[in-house]
């Protein structure tokens, strides 16, 4: 049923609080896909009129009103669960003061409030939704409605309370074009081995190209990988150039022939593809996850099957435009085209044409 508030505010400014993760500040400095995300739909819907408030940890960075868990974000306990259930409950007790049309939340412990919420709960998932997570989500779907990055992932379980699917953006004039390209290539990422860093540096090698690595090596895990499978590997023509902060990591995404990302899972999506794509580098990938509706083979670069064809695709990269690559972006990975579209799905789930009990969502909305 569409509530009269629902109505009232079709066309209003809404008033949107935002829920990040406790692990990085919103934007993040370095590495953190979530939270570059999060500042992008801040921004967006801030230029478009809507109040908006962002609960999270660390230090304000975005137009929106801040209000803090931790005053600096516990990014070295990241994958503890106190850090992330504590802030959870500062979350809802910030909440309970506060008016909001709807709640976005981006955490994983925060859904588990949402029935205790006066506004209804959106729920991005950015991982993955099988296994234990699926049913985390499946067993909440009477309280929170969902969103996917990508096709692939909502396909993997079909039956949670999907309102709709939302791939995420960036700020395309945010990130330099450069036409002309270095000889190297890059990986750009967290070590762990479903990113395969280790087979970007055999592919690399392979098609006789210079590799340079940058990402994120702080969770033991991290550690454990790198010193196992990718140091063995380093040497003249691979070479680990730490974790690249904003600026760096544009550097890096302008200067090199091609991005390489050989995922060895169901990624739901992977900000770098499109980070690479706006400064005009094409992308070299497998073709798991997302990675077929974020790249198009043979325009804004090559997806192949297997890790021995990644050596060619190499190859034929500086075939690609680089023109082509930038225009993909801002056309469909544009901040601008994710904020018109939860912007949409926002007033859907305020207005109730979300159905908590099927997972469907009324194409139809309210007028007057």
């Amino acid at each position: 049923m569409v509530s009269e508030t629902g109505v009232a505010r079709w066309r209003d400014g809404m008033r949107v609080v935002m829920i990040a993760p406790p692990w990085y500040d919103v934007p993040p400095r370095g590495y953190g896909g979530i939270e570059s995300m999060m500042a992008e739909l801040v921004a967006g819907l801030s230029r478009r009129g809507h109040d908006v408030t962002l609960i999270g940890a660390g230090k304000a960075g975005t137009s929106a009103r801040f209000l803090a868990t931790y005053d600096l974000a516990p990014s070295e306990r990241i994958g503890e669960v106190m850090p992330e259930v504590l802030h959870a409950a500062r979350t809802q007790e910030i909440l309970s003061g506060l008016d909001a049309d709807i709640v976005h939340d981006h955490s994983l412990a925060g859904p588990l409030t949402a029935a205790a919420r006066s506004a209804p709960t959106l729920v991005t998932c950015h991982g993955e939704v099988d296994g234990e997570l699926g049913d985390y989500y499946r067993a909440l779907s009477g309280e929170v409605s969902m969103v996917g990055i990508s096709e692939a992932q909502r396909r993997i379980a079909p039956d949670l309370n999907w309102a709709g699917v939302v791939h995420n953006a960036v700020e395309t004039d945010s990130f330099p074009f450069r036409e002309h390209k270095e000889d190297w290539v890059l990986w750009l990422g967290r070590f762990n081995e479903d990113k395969g860093a280790h087979l970007a540096i055999d592919a690399a090698r392979a098609a006789g190209r210079r590799i340079l690595l940058a990402g994120k090596l702080t969770e033991q895990v991290e550690h454990d990988y790198f010193e196992e499978h990718v140091r063995p590997r380093l040497g003249d023509d691979a070479e680990y150039v730490g974790e690249a902060d904003a600026a760096r990591k544009r550097e890096l995404l302008a200067a090199s022939r091609c991005l390489l990302f050989p995922i060895l899972w169901e990624e739901p999506f992977g900000m770098v593809m499109i980070e690479a794509m706006a400064c005009g580098t094409p992308v070299v990938a497998l073709g798991r996850g997302a990675v077929p509706e974020v790249v198009v083979d043979g325009v804004t670069g090559f997806v192949r099957a297997h890790a021995q064809e990644l050596p060619e695709a190499i190859g034929k990269a500086g075939a690609i435009d680089p023109h082509a690559c930038r225009s993909h972006v801002r056309s469909r990975f544009d901040s601008e085209v994710m904020t018109e579209q939860y912007e949409k799905i926002y007033r859907r789930v305020i207005a109730g044409l979300v159905d908590p009990t099927d997972g469907t969502m009324s194409l139809a909305l309210p007028t007057g």
